[in-house]
């Protein structure tokens, strides 16, 4: 049986803590010598100066989706021993525009350049997930991550609306930012059709069928995230993001500077940016979703004093009540996690819990301990 978070569920005490959060205006602080302590991470937690290169053999998603045996054996191959090892792989000829990504990047760069009150108009309300977010000040107290985000829903058909990205977007910022919402709506339309296909790749090297995953996913409720990592004076001292598993299930990201680390063999791993591919990784519904065979990838983003980094983030996700449960074929000794909703999950990280390592088992032990509080799901 499937359980859903009840309405009147509280949220949890770093929430009710907003009026003791800092402001971050990154058009003030990328410049201050003395960041604040909200923004200090604990030693054993701040970056390291250097960290090797991971090597990641690319996988050639139309190689894969020509349908050629051996070219479908390779990709089947590499990504099999990637999610199985550390979650996280390169895409090749994925078949996007790579102008449409360069202007993706540009009304990024656009946003983030504007004022902090212009930005504010957007503003993420408390337990949301979509909306304009500096840091996490107002929900978190201590080790607050050097970024600002601006999160869009994404749906193929969300209620039947085929433009809930642009509409989005034109709702919260007005009409002058329609042709901001067109590029975002179809830069998500095409990460949407690599997600898929990537989905396919992982049905075959799974043994569930190319059509499994992709049909699960088919009518998604996703995201798409814009991320900005501005200059910091003591970049030794802070983080861009912290150490976590993306509690998503698919992970399509695109930048262009370096930032993202991944954790590997007991280290921190760079990732040198390729420009014509993306950076995907397994999160922890997935992980569930695939019985644990394929791992959820922890990563991390550092930042630097001269260079801004930005990246696009499309998180890809089951509908919001599709219930995540292995199919019988990944079930061969045991059932390793019980049954959940997309939106049980998200609702715990956005009022209960920061997304961390082990998220997916605090989500089980708070359901467990909170059961009396939660309503099945009908």
């Amino acid at each position: 049986m499937s359980l859903s978070i009840a309405s009147n569920t509280p949220t949890d005490m770093a929430m009710k803590n907003e009026q003791q959060s800092v402001i971050f205006d990154s058009s003030i602080l990328r410049y201050d010598p003395n960041i604040p302590t909200q923004f200090i991470w604990p030693d054993h937690e701040k970056p390291s100066l250097e960290t090797p290169r991971l090597r990641v053999p690319p996988i050639d998603i139309s190689a894969f989706l020509s349908g050629d045996p051996i070219k479908v054996s390779k990709a089947t191959q590499l990504i099999d021993e990637a999610c199985k090892k550390h979650g996280f792989f390169l895409v090749v000829n994925h078949g996007v525009d790579l102008e449409l990504v360069a202007k993706a990047h540009k009304y990024m760069d656009l946003f983030f350049d504007m004022p902090l009150y212009e930005k504010q108009v957007s503003q993420r309300k408390l337990g949301e997930y979509v909306g304009y977010a500096s840091s996490f000040t107002g929900r978190f107290s201590s080790k607050l991550p050097w970024k600002e985000t601006f999160t869009f829903p994404y749906s193929p058909d969300h209620h039947h609306d085929s433009k809930v990205v642009e509409n989005y977007i034109v709702n919260v910022m007005g009409e002058d930012f329609q042709e901001f919402g067109k590029v975002f709506q179809q830069y998500s339309e095409a990460m949407n059709t690599v997600a898929l296909s990537i989905m396919e790749l992982i049905g075959v090297s799974l043994g569930v069928g190319r059509s499994y995953f992709k049909e699960f996913f088919k009518d998604n409720d996703s995201l798409l995230r814009l991320n900005y990592y501005p200059p910091c004076q003591k970049p030794d001292q802070t983080l861009g993001t912290g150490p976590h598993c993306d509690p998503t299930s698919l992970t399509i990201l695109h930048h262009y500077y370096p930032g993202l680390e991944v954790f590997v063999d007991d280290k921190w791993h760079s990732i040198n940016p390729i420009p014509d591919s993306f950076v995907v990784n397994i999160g922890d519904s997935f992980m569930a979703l695939s019985n644990g065979i394929y791992k959820s990838c922890l990563h991390r983003a550092v930042v630097n004093k001269q260079v801004a980094r930005k990246s696009l983030t499309f998180f890809l996700n089951p509908r919001m009540d599709r219930v995540i449960t292995s199919p019988n074929e990944l079930m061969i000794s045991t059932k390793l996690y019980p049954n959940f909703t997309w939106r049980e999950l998200l609702e715990f990280t956005q009022k209960h819990h920061r997304a961390e390592i082990g998220t997916l088992e605090a989500f089980f032990n708070w359901t467990t301990q909170h059961a009396e509080r939660l309503e099945p799901v009908k």
